[in-house]
């Protein structure tokens, strides 16, 4: 039965999750929990990606792997490596936690992470958890948390190349080679992005109408080790180079996207699993106006994660650690705070009785500027049969103000509150002989709710509401492999001022996304539909955007065993559309991809 399975698994999870350290399960996440467990054990709503997702989508960026996620919504300012929010369940941007390789990512200044820097290539796969998660990860967590797992490797020395040609000037290469031993991994992969691109803002003028180009160069390397005692070691360094052009000013700008991070993996007990990890994410951006330099803006975060796993029997697992981050800025701009650091202590529990699962967690984070917080996270699962399961969970969460928020100069505004949020969720999942589907419904309310006002100076309002409902569904039909998600959301501003009920800006009320594929031999075919709902560009909601629909086509033919050739037509009906006043999207645009991996 489906929640004796469950069981299993977990127990599996209790005694063994190191034992798979180095091949990361199809169907195993651990982003929900930050432990091991089948995706659908988890209590949360999680979507997760593979590398041969990303594959058969022929996807160039993370944000056309991330569009069509259930929950989820982007707006992008001007094309490939043009700044890129994604907006969770209607929260903020910056109310998003993105991990990479379990370290902490994004700029301290800006609060988000450069989604359009991190280079595809080097993903192995993502998992998204959709929900609150300051209960295990603190500050940030409000609507969910994204986690990328780079390359690992493994088995026989496996080379690999990658070629794509096509509009707008585009060209990108990728090398890579992996391999290992009985105890050992690596993968190592360099990756090359250009695009001479469009011309980014539709409004622009004088010097400012050319074509804003991108350029972004990767290198991945993962690496570990399984010592004969069980102590697992390994290491992680994933480094991208960019330069941007983009209309403004400033209009130029060369930028670092850096993750370092190792971590020991042991048991002390046959009961006791230990994880110590550490890292440091960089965000560096260099700006600069017809080649002349204008800022610096160089942010650092580092983390240390101290975590136990202890089995109290087959079916109860207790996790308890402690977390430790400082977040730096060196800039030409003065900041009043340059730093500041965050401890916290958290304890977790999960259980199956049965038919029945919890999952409970509490978090204190002590903050250097804004004192302590507790965050609370409370999961229940119930199998109504081996094939339907309802869940249901309640969380709260809060997020830190970010140092442009609190001190940029003639723009921060240091009363700022930290944002405080409680989220409670409903769901049905299940599966049969059609396919697999759930629907999910959601209402959160964030107390102190970061907005623009109309001199753009960010402020609290005291209350901001989003209600939302989210469905999936992976079906066949008649030789047809077919995926829907569907994103209903009301999101909105619920103060009594001249904003009351106005819609929060730049994301869509209404998303979906439906793919088709077929396998016909050496051959596949495959088409995505994606629409989206109107948006505005502003919290008083004069500025309106309209929503849009694409078509997108692609193919592939499997030469041989290890040559693969590719090719997709995106936004075949050569739709005009934009998800941030003024910023053009990428027209039809044709691409070719010649993929080779070695089959040993």
């Amino acid at each position: 039965m489906k929640h004796k399975l469950s069981a299993a698994l977990l127990s599996a999870a209790c005694t063994h999750v190191y034992a798979v350290v180095n091949e990361t399960l199809p169907d195993t996440v651990v982003t929900a929990t930050r432990t091991a467990q089948s995706a659908d054990a988890t209590l949360a709503s999680v979507s997760i990606i593979t590398r041969q997702d990303i594959e058969r989508l022929q996807a160039q960026s993370l944000p056309d792997v991330l569009r069509g996620v259930a929950g989820l919504t982007l707006s992008n300012s001007g094309g490939a490596g043009k700044a890129t929010s994604v907006f969770l369940r209607g929260t903020n941007s910056d109310h998003v936690l993105v991990l990479v390789d379990g370290i902490k990512v994004g700029s301290a200044t800006l609060g988000t992470a450069s989604f359009q820097d991190i280079p595809v290539a080097q993903i192995d796969r993502i998992e998204i958890v959709r929900g609150p998660r300051a209960s295990l990860y603190g500050s940030e967590a409000i609507g969910g948390v994204i986690q990328i797992f780079t390359r690992k490797g493994g088995g026989a020395l496996t080379p690999s190349f990658s070629a794509t040609a096509g509009s707008y000037g585009t060209f990108n290469g990728a090398f890579g080679l992996s391999g290992g031993g009985e105890q050992g991994w690596f993968n190592f992969k360099l990756n090359q992005q250009n695009t001479k691109g469009f011309n980014a803002k539709r409004n622009a003028t004088g010097a400012d109408l050319d074509k804003d180009g991108y350029h972004n160069s990767s290198l991945g390397l993962n690496g570990g080790y399984r010592f004969d005692n069980g102590v697992v070691a390994d290491a992680q360094v994933l480094r991208a180079n960019n330069k941007n052009m983009f209309d403004g000013n400033p209009n130029q700008s060369e930028g670092v996207q850096q993750v370092l991070g190792g971590s020991l993996k042991f048991a002390p007990l046959q009961a006791w699993n230990m994880i110590l990890r550490a890292g440091s994410g960089q965000d560096y951006s260099n700006n600069f106006l017809n080649g002349v330099f204008k800022s610096r803006f160089n942010t650092q975060r580092d983390s240390l994660s101290w975590q136990n796993d202890f089995a109290l029997d087959a079916d109860q697992l207790f996790t308890a650690g402690l977390d430790y981050q400082n977040d730096r800025v060196d800039s030409t701009t003065a900041y009043t705070r340059p730093t500041r650091d965050n401890r916290a202590l958290f304890g977790q529990y999960q259980g199956n009785f049965g038919a029945h699962s919890l999952q409970a967690s509490l978090r204190r984070d002590d903050n250097q500027q804004f004192g302590g917080h507790t965050t609370t996270g409370l999961g229940y699962g119930y199998a109504l049969s081996d094939m339907t399961r309802l869940t249901a969970s309640y969380g709260t969460a809060f997020k830190a103000p970010t140092f442009n928020s609190l001190y940029y100069p003639g723009f921060g505004n240091p009363a700022l509150r930290p944002e405080l949020s409680r989220s409670i969720e409903a769901g049905v999942a299940g599966y049969g002989t059609f396919g697999k589907w759930s629907v999910n419904a959601y209402q959160t309310k964030v107390e102190n709710f970061v907005v623009y006002d109309a001199t753009f100076t960010p402020v609290n309002i005291e209350l901001a509401r989003i209600n939302g409902l989210e469905g999936q569904l992976q079906t066949q039909l008649a030789d047809w492999d077919i995926n829907g998600t569907l994103t209903l959301q009301d999101p909105r501003n619920q103060v009594a001022t001249n904003h009351q009920g106005k819609l929060l800006n730049r994301r869509a009320t209404e998303a979906m996304r439906i793919e088709v594929a077929h396998d016909l031999g050496a051959y596949r075919f495959a088409s995505s539909l994606y629409a989206e709902g109107r948006r505005f560009d502003d919290i008083g909601n004069t500025q309106h955007l309209g929503g849009y629909g694409l078509l997108d086509v692609r193919a592939e033919y499997r030469v041989t065993a290890g040559w693969l050739v590719q090719g997709r037509i995106d936004n075949l009906l050569d739709k005009r559309y934009e998800t941030a006043q003024f910023y053009n999207q990428a027209r039809r645009g044709l691409y070719f991809t010649l993929n080779y991996q070695s089959k040993n």
